[in-house]
């Protein structure tokens, strides 16, 4: 007997052959719905990461820290406020310290950043909020002061897996009066 190996004219027919024809498969109902659940799960972290990202915005300006504050921005982000606007983390941290001056409190700077009533939007890698804010400092006296009252409205990036800001508008809506 002789063992033969087949002629080149045939392997590719043995191939085809040999490799099992595989119909579509049907997702399963119960398939269908775990996929959708994860989706809805993966929206609702996406929430809570840009809701801490909102806070710490709050925290990192309250202590003074614009190193921190300027690293929650994209690469291209943009802050636009009552002092000007910047693109880019350098210059975002260039604007805020010569504005108000970075010097890092970790206990605070005795003003607070209060933000409330957030509504988020997710879409893929990007996401956009409105979030009132209330701005508090200490009055003459000691007492807390509300000085000025406005919104947020923010457009974020996922950029390499973390949520950042992509623009950020911090327009006033109502400046207290002395």
């Amino acid at each position: 007997m002789t063992n033969r190996s087949p002629s080149p004219r045939h392997a590719g027919w043995l191939l085809v052959l040999a490799v099992p024809c595989a119909a579509p498969a049907q997702e399963s109902p119960q398939a269908a719905e775990v996929a959708a659940l994860a989706e809805r799960v993966r929206v609702l972290e996406d929430r809570e990461e840009i809701r801490a990202l909102i806070l710490a915005y709050g925290v990192a300006h309250d202590n003074r820290d614009y190193r921190a504050f300027a690293e929650l921005f994209a690469e291209r982000g943009e802050w636009v406020g009552g002092l000007g606007s910047a693109t880019g983390p350098e210059a975002i941290f260039e604007l805020m310290d010569s504005a108000i001056g970075h010097d890092p409190r970790p206990e605070g700077s005795g003003t607070y950043h209060l933000m409330t009533n957030e509504q988020i939007d997710v879409d893929g890698d990007r996401a956009s909020a409105t979030t009132k804010w209330l701005y508090v400092t200490p009055g003459d006296d000691g007492a807390p002061r509300i000085v000025l009252l406005g919104r947020y409205e923010d457009e974020f990036i996922r950029e390499d897996g973390r949520w950042k800001f992509l623009r950020r508008e911090a327009p006033v809506s109502i400046a207290v009066e002395e």
